[in-house]
């Protein structure tokens, strides 16, 4: 098992789940000079990023000697299978990697049950959720926020500051998941609020396009309302996050606050409309459809506005 991490020459990285999330993280890596050994239940996804150093393995066994290894996965019970289940990362106890990095949007419930097996084999244990999307780390400006013992993350800031811009030590323990739901809720109530008014200014004779150009460099533009004016504007919505996933996330937030006795009406009345374009069917489109069904609640025909938009991410 090893025990430390490596100093000069860096640690030696895993990684596991290389979809179009885990690939642009991977790519970061690799271009600054640390190739990971990936891999991923559909190897032909993971081959690509071996032009670029990295070393794709047929078997999650295979990582076990790497120090540190991350998980990129599409839930909780991925992320437990990958790690536990027959071949798994964590399945033998006899060789372990010094440190799991977990950047996937799993339950606490699920993060905090790792994180007690991990503490029982000897295994610094990580959650490193992101904000961002492929586009978003390949333009360098991914965000992390992450929680565990505090001798992990000083070992490993070094590679998630080759991933992203901005990376946050949030606090001890699966606190990091709750950042993560946290910001997916603000995520969806600010995109609801952003086709809210939108729906109204064109409906009062303004173009989508005027209205996001004025905000966007008013005090109350961000990089996420930039990034979202093309979706708006050309009513492109390719996925990059969908009503589904929100749903999700939404469904966790609220759990959350329940449990923490944390009255969020906001949030609540946008779960229901994210509920509604689940069930309106657009569960394979961007959770920016919720711009459509704000105009058709308004009884307005939207059409795609042929003007050029900058995202803001170059």
């Amino acid at each position: 098992m090893n025990t430390t991490i490596s100093g000069d020459g860096g640690p030696s990285v895993g990684w596991i789940g290389v979809g179009r999330m885990g690939a642009a993280m991977v790519t970061r890596l690799a271009e600054a000079g640390v190739a990971p050994a990936v891999w991923n239940r559909t190897r032909s996804k993971a081959e690509p990023l071996a032009a670029l150093g990295c070393t794709v393995v047929d078997e999650i066994a295979q990582l076990r000697r790497r120090e540190v290894v991350f998980t990129m996965v599409s839930g909780s019970a991925d992320f437990e299978q990958v790690l536990f289940g027959a071949g798994g990362l964590l399945a033998d106890a006899a060789t372990l990697p010094a440190a799991v990095v977990d950047c996937s949007t799993v339950s606490a419930e699920t993060s905090a049950a790792v994180r007690e097996a991990c503490d029982r084999l000897g295994v610094g244990f990580l959650a490193a959720p992101v904000s961002g999307n492929p586009k978003v780390v390949g333009a360098g400006e991914l965000s992390i926020a992450a929680s565990g013992p505090v001798q992990t993350f000083d070992r490993v800031a070094p590679l998630l500051h080759r991933i992203g811009r901005s990376v946050t030590y949030v606090g001890d323990g699966d606190v990091a998941r709750l950042v993560k739901i946290c910001h997916n809720l603000f995520l969806g109530v600010v995109t609801q609020s952003l086709a809210e008014i939108t729906v109204l200014a064109e409906k009062g004779g303004v173009s989508r396009a005027a209205l996001l150009d004025f905000l966007n460099n008013s005090v109350l533009g961000s990089v996420f309302t930039r990034y979202k004016s093309p979706a708006f504007v050309h009513l492109d919505y390719t996925p990059t996050f969908t009503p589904v996933l929100l749903r999700k996330d939404f469904d966790l937030g609220l759990a959350a606050a329940r449990q923490l006795d944390v009255p969020m009406p906001v949030a609540a009345a946008t779960a229901q409309l994210i509920q509604a374009a689940v069930s309106s069917g657009r569960v394979d489109e961007d959770f920016a459809v919720l711009l459509d069904l704000q105009a058709r609640s308004a009884g307005l025909d939207l059409e795609p506005e042929n003007v050029a938009v900058d995202d803001g991410l170059g």
